[in-house]
């Protein structure tokens, strides 16, 4: 009988584009698989999922919030309903192995694979695990972590070091830098910088580049920038007129950007840094200072003081970023220096290993 498996999470594409590279990979090693993604209801993987070939179930369930306290009056009983639904996909699907790759969806379907004593992968991609998925690496089959150090969150003997795997179109990308830029219709023969605060866009570096925007044109300088869905309306309104900038709420086609980019600036999230160590790109990183333990400045930092990155805090976005930005845009061999330490930190395999992982251990 052709294997099952459920791959379940998402939340935001730090989430969503590493389980699909697996399940990909998956695919690609035994295509008489059958995959399943379990999500969130009402969170991006429910659209983003089916856009990549794969069936996605959506469970009611969500985080707990910090800023308000009464809006967690219902999460027990949302808990509650999910187990249930989580149960009745079970019953029908009947998986032979679950991997959780993190987001609200993950716990409730592990836990539930690990009360059936069905085998349970995780995937961890950022330098400081998660509660729920530290809960849930007690039994886990096998824990794939992007680096050293994670034995602090999980047991030793279950963490296997992959890297993080990253989108194959990014991967395996073979598109020049001219037709990035006729994508996204702009002159080639002049630099290109990428914005992008990752799927959900990011506020400050967002109002940075809205406040200078006409510093670009006045530096000869192109943009592409992902805003997220909130900041979209006023990007565009401020953008209107200036055939130097493209932006929308969500690049699709991130492989495009990149190729396009001379440079990038972005979040330092474990994805983020990870697909930028493979496309070899000058970067600045402003790391989003609420994230658990404050992991993203951890991350930028460790880029920065290898040389492979430059960082500015998110509180000094407005004031900095847009000058940073027009300096390095400025200094060649800055931008070379940046390229090549980067690079040497780039894993395009990651997918494929975890995806040899699993099928071993439950064939």
């Amino acid at each position: 009988m052709p294997k099952r498996i459920i791959i379940a999470g998402g939340g935001t594409g730090g989430h969503i584009f590493p389980a699909v590279a697996i399940a990909n990979a998956l695919m690609k090693i035994d295509p008489t698989l059958t995959i399943l993604f379990i999500g969130a209801k009402g969170k991006m993987e429910m659209e983003k999922v089916p856009k990549e070939g794969y069936r996605i179930i959506g469970i009611d369930i969500a985080g707990f919030n910090r800023s308000s306290l009464i809006k967690n009056i219902s999460l027990p009983l949302k808990v509650i309903k999910s187990f249930v639904q989580v149960s009745e996909i079970f019953k029908g699907y009947k998986p032979d192995a679950v991997i959780g790759v993190g987001g609200y969806s993950t716990y409730p379907v592990l836990r539930y694979a690990q009360s059936k004593k069905i085998p349970t992968f995780i995937h961890e991609s950022n330098s400081f695990a998660g509660k729920s998925n530290i809960l849930l690496g007690k039994k886990a089959t096998r824990i794939f972590v992007a680096g050293e150090g994670m034995d602090k969150f999980f047991p030793a003997q279950k963490i296997m070091i992959t890297g993080n795997p990253i989108r194959n179109s990014i991967a395996q990308s073979n598109i020049s830098r001219e037709e990035g830029a006729n994508y996204f219709k702009l002159d080639p023969g002049r630099k290109i910088v990428l914005v992008t605060g990752g799927s959900l866009g990011a506020k400050n570096i967002n109002e940075a580049i809205a406040v200078s925007i006409g510093d670009f044109s006045a530096n000869n300088l192109q943009l592409i920038w992902q805003t997220g869905k909130p900041f979209a309306a006023h990007a565009r309104q401020v953008s209107t007129g200036r055939k130097n900038v493209w932006t929308d709420e969500f690049i699709t086609k991130m492989e495009f950007a990149f190729a396009a980019a001379d440079i990038v600036v972005s979040r330092s999230g474990a994805m983020a840094i990870s697909e930028l160590c493979v496309v070899k790109k000058p970067v600045i990183f402003v790391p989003f200072p609420f994230a658990a333990e404050d992991h993203q400045t951890v991350n930028a930092k460790q880029l920065a003081n290898k040389n492979a990155a430059l960082m500015i805090a998110d509180a000094e976005a407005r004031g900095k970023l847009v000058a940073t930005i027009i300096d390095l845009a400025a200094n060649q061999k800055l931008q070379d220096e940046l390229k090549v330490n980067i690079g040497k930190l780039g894993v395009t395999d990651a997918d494929q290993v975890i995806a040899r992982e699993i099928l071993e251990t439950i064939k």
